[in-house]
């Protein structure tokens, strides 16, 4: 589950931002989790509940956004939000097509206190 380690880095970068503003509590975290990231979001949440314990953000609150894949089909010039992982384009068919959004995991913002 490599879901403990992501977790223990996304609570390292936190503690890390929060120390950097004199903050002695955060309330909440919030992330984007692609659906291509290889994350899966249920196993972090319950990892980052575990590592947050007696720490400043013990009481944190971990706000999951789940991001769609998002395509840029080069022949159409247009971009696309995909339902299914068919990585081609719906108005054209092509297979000519970058993905831009939906592979990664993205601190979003953070409540300090």
């Amino acid at each position: 589950m490599h879901e403990f380690s992501v977790a223990n880095h996304l609570l390292e970068l936190c503690l890390k931002n929060a120390r950097e503003n004199s903050a002695t509590t955060i309330s909440r975290v919030t992330i984007k989790i692609g659906k291509l990231s290889g994350v899966e979001p249920h196993f972090l949440q319950n990892a980052f509940d575990v590592l947050k314990d007696k720490t400043i953000a013990q009481a944190a609150v971990l706000d999951i956004i789940h991001q769609d894949v998002v395509i840029h089909c080069i022949d159409c010039v247009k971009d696309f939000t995909l339902k299914e992982n068919e990585f081609s384009c719906p108005e054209c068919s092509g297979v000519n097509i970058n993905v831009i959004d939906g592979e990664e995991m993205f601190l979003m913002t953070m409540e300090l206190g």
